[in-house]
């Protein structure tokens, strides 16, 4: 089996499967059925070992032994594969989620809440400046400060940007608005897609040209982002009264409010 060691090196790494294993699997395929001698002939897989190795791939699913004598064996069609692989690592991250979820409710957990703050070094949020890195994290922290307004929030970024968080964005908004906080919106991008999130968002939103991203929370505290270095955001949450209430006036002014 004349097969490019690159491709078996990336498929290994695609699948999660040995050298051995990928080997035997892509003799499989090419062959159509195959008993364990004809395998270790194509793969060039030690007969000795061929049998483990086809064991193992049915186990995973990556093979199916014919029913009949001699015994011969099916490799899986790739796209079952990739299904079934994408089903797995969906039900493993449902379960872990489900997993994270409850240790809320465990002793360990409160204790580690009583550490954060009554440690020997509380934090105080008074304190904090902090800068952050990769969309996960700066996501991550500003749902929460979005979360902990009590009067105002003002959002200004991409329209583009916004959309790709817009489950994040409508939920946080959607509790915003119960609780009676007031959100202004400012975009960049285009007026369609801009049209569509006021849409989704039920409210107003003021196009503007700059492609600037930070949000004000209370006029306290305001995040903002500063580089985008390839895939990794960098941003700076300041929680200060001043500065955030200087930067809030600009805005307003920018608006015309």
């Amino acid at each position: 089996m004349l097969v490019k060691q690159e491709l078996i090196g990336k498929i290994k790494d695609y699948f999660d499967l040995n050298i051995y294993e990928t080997k035997v699997w892509l003799a499989l395929l090419s062959k159509g059925i195959a008993s364990a001698g004809q395998v270790a002939t194509i793969s060039r897989v030690p007969r000795s070992r061929t049998y483990d190795v086809l064991e193992s791939l049915e186990k995973k699913g990556f093979a199916i032994v014919k029913l009949g004598k001699p015994v011969r064996y099916i490799g899986v069609k790739p796209k079952v594969i990739l299904e079934k692989l994408k089903n797995n690592v969906r039900n493993n991250a449902e379960e872990r989620i489900k997993s994270l979820g409850k240790v809320k409710e465990t002793d360990e957990f409160t204790q580690l809440e009583e550490l954060y703050t009554g440690g020997i070094d509380s934090v105080k949020r008074e304190d904090v400046s902090a800068a952050l890195k990769g969309k996960s994290n700066i996501s991550n922290y500003l749902r929460e400060i979005l979360q902990n307004a009590n009067e105002e929030v003002i959002i200004c970024s991409n329209a583009e940007e916004i959309n790709q968080k817009l489950k994040l964005f409508q939920q946080t908004i959607e509790i915003l608005k119960k609780e009676g906080i007031k959100v202004k919106f400012a975009l960049s991008g285009d007026e369609k897609l801009i049209s569509k999130l006021e849409k989704s968002f039920s409210t107003k939103i003021k196009k503007i040209e700059i492609d600037a991203k930070f949000y004000i929370i209370d006029r306290k505290e305001v995040l903002f982002y500063v580089s985008k270095q390839e895939d990794e955001d960098i941003a700076i949450w300041l929680n200060s009264e001043f500065f955030s209430k200087a930067f809030a006036t600009l805005f307003d002014a920018a608006m015309g409010e």
